[in-house]
């Protein structure tokens, strides 16, 4: 979920909005509390609170509902996949476990399982958030059938068929679709560049969700029922990503489909001047306004590292478009959701 993007649009559409609180400097100092003291599964709870409070004092709040309900979709999205693999009908809410669900969680290491199960309940939680921010102006929870996460557009026959049977399928899904919110988040970061506090507690959240990531790539390179983060491929996993991205990846787990993820985006209209969004194969950083970056591979070429070296090095942002087309690979045809 992009909250910097969210805090940027709020502020955009609601100059006042920080106002609106006891002080800025107060909720300036609750955010910088958030980064230091909560985990990114219980900052949407702490968030909801702050909004309610801000928002209760008026009527109107032009441009929040739609910012809000655009990370309200995104959840669904992720919480829906967690939920049809280990527990549930996909909905919200739903423990039940069935047979299918058994089996694939009996594919997974205790270890590999608690970790998808924590996952889980992080991208529920976010859900039931939103919905608590948004109130009765919340989208309808989207139905379970609006997606078809074998990227088949509704025939359930797509390239990643049989997801929810085979784990090494189910994690190369998931890995998909954490590196998405990781650029994502990291994608609002040049709104709130102006205030250090609200960026330090930004930057601490991205920590936890590119943890998130790493986790599930450590899986896949050791194979699900391996505990051991191990160097190659575990046996049959026919996968060996690092726990980062490293250049483009490859294109990813399945790069007809998942390519878009480790490439540019492009900048919607709102960036502000310079904001780029390069692929993850970029080596040159530092670029601010008019002023070009350095090119790192150039600069330290005595040192005869590869250009994945230094890719490897920073993650790259990625816009709300581009993530917004990604996220129909895993919708049907006719779904108007992204």
């Amino acid at each position: 979920m992009n909250f910097f993007h969210i805090l940027s649009e709020i502020e955009k559409t609601d100059p006042e909005v920080f106002e609106r609180f006891d002080s800025r400097r107060q909720v300036f100092k609750h955010m910088t509390g958030f980064g230091k003291k909560m985990t990114a599964a219980a900052l949407p709870l702490a968030m909801g609170a702050i909004f309610n409070k801000a928002y209760g004092q008026t009527t109107s709040a032009p441009g929040v509902n739609d910012v809000l309900n655009f990370a309200l979709k995104l959840e669904y999205l992720e919480a829906y996949f967690y939920n049809i693999g280990l527990s549930g009908d996909g909905t919200i809410g739903n423990n039940t476990t069935t047979a299918a669900q058994t089996a694939l969680r009996a594919q997974f290491s205790a270890t590999n399982l608690s970790s998808l199960l924590k996952i889980r309940t992080d991208e529920n939680n976010h859900v039931n958030f939103l919905r608590t921010a948004l109130g009765a102006d919340a989208i309808a929870a989207p139905a379970v059938s609006q997606f078809d996460f074998t990227g088949g557009k509704g025939t359930n026959a797509g390239p990643f068929a049989g997801l929810f049977s085979n784990a090494a399928l189910f994690l190369a899904v998931a890995q998909s679709l954490e590196d998405t919110g990781v650029r994502a988040y990291k994608g609002g970061a040049p709104y709130l560049a102006s205030n250090k506090d609200v960026l330090t507690a930004a930057l601490n959240i991205h920590s936890v969700e590119a943890r998130h990531a790493s986790r599930l790539r450590t899986m896949r390179r050791g194979g699900p029922m391996n505990d051991n983060a191990s160097a190659t491929a575990g046996a049959g996993t026919g996968a060996s990503p690092k726990s980062w991205i490293s250049g483009q990846d490859g294109g990813g787990a399945s790069p007809a489909q998942t390519a878009p993820i480790y490439a540019a985006g492009s900048a919607p209209a709102y960036t502000p001047a310079g904001i780029t969004f390069p692929a993850e194969d970029n080596v040159t950083q530092g670029a601010t306004g008019a002023a070009a970056g350095v090119n790192l591979q150039t600069a330290l070429a005595s040192l005869s590292f590869p250009a994945a070296a230094f890719s490897e090095a920073f993650d790259e942002p990625l816009d709300v478009p581009t993530v917004s087309t990604i996220a129909r690979t895993f919708t049907i045809t006719g779904s108007t959701i992204f």
